[in-house]
């Protein structure tokens, strides 16, 4: 006899950063018997807790959270690395008896999961060499200009200044001869596909979410934001060309400690890139014509997170 906890849908609970999203997973951790993997590009990295808004000790032991704290900031973690251990958590989830629960806002892992792989050239550590030194000659956002010329539109969804996805989509494009956007369009879902199923937490007033983005960066600040990046630069094998140092917030205040901005100076940026990567987030979670949304600024958006995941569980 099949396992009828196959048939159960998997709940992913997705928003842009500052969307109340870990409220609303301890809320349901109340009332099923829950376990979180947490789709966080930036979580996976120990010694990087205030400023990614990582779960602390009390609610951890509140339910089960998975993939935090797996990787050095030294480290890589990739998208495919990410997929074959969510896979595999939802499979010994259930095998529990528990309920798997995806939540966080690195997009790229939702598609990866739901998607399946591409079939994209590997990394080329020589030809990354080259766009590295191009970018310290001319800055990236110089290369981001040769990529709208290669491919229009994967440019038009990246920041002038994402390095790191600037120089894959680069890449892709010099050794396959063909654009990202291009190679990706013909992927197709996987069978399962179908068994994922978005909760989006969206704010319906952009400018809310813009002050509340502005009172957390300020709340990190003052639990000691600044401190853990002073110690993660002091360990001297980690510099700003790296994936964790290049989440916001983090590599603005690098660069304050560099000397290269005043402090004031740094918490306006990181800021707004938090505010830029929460208006990625939206745009993307828009374009998935399946999700199920909630005004993430409501006042009860946790109410409404319970009442629809109970919904989608009695189906």
């Amino acid at each position: 006899m099949s396992d009828p906890s196959c048939a159960l849908p998997v709940i992913c609970l997705a928003g842009p950063t500052a969307a109340g999203k870990s409220a609303a997973c301890l809320a349901l951790a109340q009332r099923w018997p829950l376990e979180i993997i947490n789709v966080d590009s930036a979580t996976i990295y120990r010694g990087m807790d205030v400023g990614t808004a990582k779960p602390n000790a009390q609610e951890r032991a509140l339910v089960p959270q998975h993939l935090l704290d797996i990787r050095d900031p030294a480290e890589s973690y990739s998208a495919a690395q990410f997929r074959e251990d969510a896979l595999r958590l939802i499979e010994e989830i259930r095998a529990r008896a528990r309920v798997p629960l995806l939540a966080g806002g690195t997009m790229l892992y939702y598609k990866v999961l739901r998607d399946g792989l591409d079939d994209l050239p590997q990394a080329d550590p020589a030809l990354r060499a080259e766009l590295e030194a191009h970018a310290g000659e001319q800055g990236w956002p110089a290369l981001h200009a040769q990529l709208a010329q290669r491919d229009p539109a994967t440019a038009a969804r990246l920041s002038p200044n994402d390095s790191q996805r600037i120089q894959r989509a680069l890449e892709i494009c010099i050794l396959s001869g063909k654009p990202m956007s291009e190679l990706l369009s013909g992927i197709g879902r996987n069978e399962d596909a179908g068994r994922y199923i978005t909760v989006s937490l969206e704010p319906a007033d952009r400018l809310a979410l813009h002050a509340r983005i502005a009172q957390r960066f300020d709340a990190m600040l003052a639990a000691g934001f600044l401190d853990e990046v002073r110690a993660l630069r002091a360990r001297g094998d980690l510099h700003p060309g790296l994936p964790s140092i290049r989440c916001v917030g983090y590599r603005q205040l690098w660069t304050h400690l560099d000397g290269e901005t005043t402090l004031d100076q740094a918490r306006e940026q990181g800021i707004a890139a938090t505010r830029q990567l929460a208006k990625r987030q939206i745009t993307w979670l828009r374009a998935q014509p399946d999700r199920m949304h909630i005004d993430c600024m409501a006042g009860d958006a946790v109410d409404q997170v319970v009442d629809t995941v109970a919904e989608l569980l009695r189906r």
